[in-house]
């Protein structure tokens, strides 16, 4: 685990890869804001 501050709300948080340089990293509430709308995939067969 790699301690991050996030790049959104400033607090501390722990992440289980590497920060690469120059890219944000957010911690978990922040990361779910961030991330894009789930599709309902509901496919047919």
């Amino acid at each position: 685990m790699h301690k991050i501050v996030c790049s959104d709300c400033g607090k501390e948080a722990e992440v289980p890869f590497k920060p690469t340089d120059g890219r944000p990293v957010y911690c978990r509430d922040c990361f779910a804001k961030h991330r894009p709308p789930r599709r309902g995939g509901g496919g047919r067969y």
